[in-house]
């Protein structure tokens, strides 16, 4: 099983969009840190109030956002883009078509990225 962290803004509005909107698992909760999971990952969600968020030796502080993200594989991700636009996710390209099929970058509440996928036939 595979554990991914990321950091969120808000860990009520970070479970609800793991949960609602991409299918995912509550594990725990506690409180500024929770675990969700779909299939074998374990997404580890943790908020500035948790340990994790503590500055590093250089000043600098773990945040959201970036470009590492984890990949969430669909069926149909024309009618999943289509939803999650309804609902108002925030989306940083549109569908893009390579060797690994279908993708497009959709972002949690907080900013990180989630490449959806549909593999090619």
């Amino acid at each position: 099983m595979a554990n991914v962290r990321y950091f969120v803004n808000d860990i009520d509005e970070a479970i609800t969009f793991y949960t609602e909107k991409l299918g995912f698992s509550l594990v725990e909760n506690f409180g500024p840190f929770a675990i969700v999971s779909k299939e074998d990952l374990r997404l580890w969600l943790s908020d500035p109030r948790t340990s994790a968020a503590q500055p590093m030796s250089d000043g600098s502080v773990p945040k959201p956002g970036g470009w590492n993200r984890l990949v969430v594989q669909v069926d149909d991700l024309a009618s999943v883009v289509e939803k999650l636009k309804k609902e108002g996710t925030v989306f940083r390209n549109e569908i893009l078509s390579g060797v690994g099929g279908l993708q497009i970058l959709a972002e949690d509440p907080s900013g990180n990225p989630i490449e959806l996928n549909q593999p090619p036939d």
